[in-house]
């Protein structure tokens, strides 16, 4: 797999010289400063990639090879405005993102919120942290910040009684501080949303089904792949994060099940996966190795992280917190050895795309990322960290496969 490495741009604290010297060979980055549903232009992309491969004008060695992302916007989820407009603008940024070279793109289709997490900086018992999603507190928000009308309905009796005690106790800095978290947005992003816009937004949703969002989600693809496959890109749905649904609003994208729906909908090789072990590894039955048999040869990119169930749950929705890469609840030496078994499938296969790009993600802050500037869950040292553990795994899993290489790929 090809190890990359994600970076923000120009705002990022963290350097591409500092990148360079963490093994990472590629960049994972996005125009996060062009405003949702405009195309990204030739020149903003071409500049972005002159600032990782010839930064202050001295090669770097590394590449943008996958973008991160192009943000779908609300008007394409809820099929509400101008929706004509940001789709052609979509294939307008695919066709030019095509121009400079890229090929690998990632999405999501999450209504409204992002991924989402009630704390950015969980103390861990070693003296670091993590991000944290914790489900009382969350109900918290629902019911007592952003005062959703019928949230209540949708928690269980424990839950409700343990927010209002939470939320009793929690001071206005405290509060305020909960509902930051959760409307932070996407990372790198310029988006600044306020309670009010999210009650805005979430109006554009009223009465919207799960089946709706997986029909609207159809309808744009059935827009777009078509472009990507003409243009050689490669366009990969990121897991819904958490897998469960929030604020009363559809999930379409948070199983197995799920994204064989949504490929087998819109059946093209453009049409692909992000696989997210943090993800999707929330849900209990989440099996890594099935999503990588059935669906392997439709994924185009690799999010390898981590997390622990821990703390209330209800039904099928699970507090957890990002755990070390190898710690976790996903089996990751398995998850590695079926995805180096799926690149050699590849290899046989003769496909140009036989190596996946991969990255670690959300990282525990450490050492120095204590003291220094940073996105939530994108520190230096422990991504690092997560990133040799990942090479470790690799290399290992690569040494002792049994068999020879057509055994190996089950052919």
């Amino acid at each position: 797999m090809k190890q990359t490495w994600r970076w923000f741009g120009p705002s990022d604290a963290i350097s591409i010289g500092e990148i360079r010297q963490t093994g990472a060979t590629g960049i994972v980055s996005a125009l996060h400063h062009v405003p949702t549903g405009e195309a990204w232009s030739v020149d903003h992309i071409k500049e972005r990639q002159q600032q990782i491969e010839q930064p202050e004008g001295v090669p770097s060695g590394l590449s943008w090879d996958v973008v991160e992302s192009v943000p779908v916007s609300e008007v394409i989820k809820s099929q509400t405005g101008p929706v004509r407009q940001h789709i052609e603008a979509y294939k307008t940024s695919l066709r030019n993102l095509a121009e400079c070279g890229i090929q690998t793109v990632c999405y999501n289709f999450m209504p409204v919120l992002d991924w989402t997490r009630t704390d950015l900086s969980y103390p861990l018992p070693h003296g670091g942290n993590a991000m944290r999603f914790d489900l009382v507190d969350f109900a918290v928000f629902d019911c007592f910040i952003l005062c959703r009308k019928g949230a209540e309905q949708d928690y269980s009796a424990e839950i409700i009684e343990a927010a209002k005690d939470r939320f009793a106790d929690l001071g206005d800095g405290d509060r305020r501080s909960l509902s930051n978290n959760i409307v932070a947005g996407l990372p790198g992003a310029n988006d600044n949303w306020s309670l009010k816009d999210v009650r805005r937004h979430l109006g554009t949703y009223v009465g919207m089904t799960t089946e709706m969002l997986r029909s609207n989600l159809v309808d744009f693809l059935s827009e777009v792949v078509p472009t990507a496959e003409d243009l050689g890109i490669r366009l990969c749905c990121h897991p819904d994060d958490p897998p469960f649904p929030l604020l009363g609003l559809p999930r379409v994208m948070s199983s197995q099940s799920d994204y064989a729906a949504v490929l087998d909908a819109v059946d093209s090789p453009a049409n692909g996966a992000t696989l997210c072990t943090g993800s999707l590894g929330v849900a209990i039955d989440f099996d890594p190795v099935s999503f990588i048999a059935q669906l392997g040869h439709r994924i185009h990119f690799v999010h390898l992280r981590n997390t622990v169930r821990e703390g209330p749950s209800d039904s099928n929705r699970h507090s957890f917190s990002e755990s070390e890469n190898l710690a976790g609840d996903t089996d990751m030496v398995a998850t590695i050895r079926t995805l180096l078994a799926e690149e050699q499938r590849r290899r046989y296969q003769g496909r140009s795309d036989y190596e996946i790009p991969m990255r670690p993600d959300h990282g525990h802050a450490l050492l120095s990322d204590l003291t220094r500037p940073s996105q939530p869950g994108y520190p230096l040292i422990g991504r690092m960290r997560g990133l040799a553990e990942l090479r470790g795994v690799m290399h290992g899993c690569a040494l002792i496969s049994p068999g020879s290489d057509a055994d190996i790929c089950g052919i």
